[in-house]
C-alpha cells in the first residue's frame, strides 16, 4: 500500500518536471527507464535534463520527516554540480498538501546558496473531467 502512494506521488513529481519542460531520464517505480543510482549516501526518486542543465527530483512523506537526516539530506542534494561544467542542478521537492508546510520550514533552514536551487512543489491529484458524466444522464435511445 505504501508503495503504491510513493509511486503516486514520484508519477505526479514527473509531471511536474514535464511542465517545467524537463525530460526524465531515470525513475523510481518506472516502466522503461532505470531507477536513480544513490547521490551521495541519499536515494533519489528521479534525474532529469532540460537541454544542458540536469535536475534532481525527490518526495517527502510521513516517513521523511521523521529522519533526523531530511535537513542534510536537502542540503546536499541542493548543493550539487555537474561534473565537468560545474553548472548548478535543481533540486524538485513534491510533496502531498498537508506536508507542505513542514517541507517550506525545512527549506527555510538551508543555506541561501541552496535555497537558490531548491523547487518546492504541492503535489496532488487531480479530479479526472470526463464527459461520461454528462452521457450518464442522458436517456438512451436505443437498448
Amino acid at each position: 500500500m505504501l508503495e503504491l502512494v510513493k509511486r503516486r506521488t514520484v508519477d505526479l513529481l514527473v509531471e511536474q518536471f514535464w511542465k517545467q519542460g524537463y525530460l526524465t531520464i531515470r525513475r523510481k517505480y518506472g516502466t522503461y527507464l532505470p531507477e536513480p543510482s544513490k547521490i551521495g549516501e541519499f536515494e533519489v526518486d528521479i534525474i532529469a535534463k532540460y537541454k544542458k542543465n540536469y535536475a534532481i527530483g525527490i518526495t517527502l512523506t510521513n516517513e521523511d520527516f521523521d529522519d533526523k537526516n531530511l535537513l542534510e539530506k536537502i542540503n546536499f542534494l541542493a548543493t550539487r554540480q555537474t561534473k565537468f561544467s560545474n553548472k548548478r542542478v535543481l533540486l524538485f521537492i513534491g510533496t502531498t498538501s498537508d506536508l507542505f508546510k513542514g517541507a517550506k520550514d525545512v527549506v527555510d533552514k538551508i543555506s541561501p546558496e541552496g535555497r537558490k536551487n531548491i523547487r518546492l512543489f504541492q503535489i496532488m491529484e487531480r479530479p479526472v473531467l470526463t464527459m461520461r458524466k454528462d452521457a450518464d444522464n442522458k436517456k438512451v435511445l436505443f437498448s
